[in-house]
């Protein structure tokens, strides 16, 4: 279960550094700039510690996966965007995705 917790901060870290993507301007706003690159660094640095345990796809399909859905949900609360039937669709097909990977498959973490 640790695998996983570490697997989910990995996820806020991305989710925070991309939202603050956005609220950078084109890296022209220096706190929110420097949220990037802080929080992508370390997503990316956590979810390299998931890999010594989860394989890369189970690891890479969740951290998209989820960082996507949790992206979205920013958008709609932060900036206001709308869902049409293609995004929510494929927000569906997503996580249905991760949940075959992680019932179905055999593959388990270490």
């Amino acid at each position: 279960m640790k695998t996983f917790g570490i697997l989910f901060l990995a996820i806020l870290s991305e989710v925070i550094a991309t939202s603050a993507l956005k609220f950078s301007e084109g890296f022209t706003k220096l706190v929110p700039s420097v949220v990037v690159v802080i929080g992508y660094g370390l997503s990316f640095y956590l979810l390299s510690i998931t890999l010594k345990t989860l394989p890369i796809g189970v690891a890479y399909a969740i951290w998209s996966g989820v960082g996507l859905i949790l992206t979205v949900i920013a958008g709609i609360l932060l900036w206001q965007e709308k869902l049409d039937w293609a995004r929510v669709t494929g927000i569906i097909l997503i996580i249905v995705g991760i949940i075959f990977i992680n019932v179905v498959s055999s593959v388990k973490a270490n």
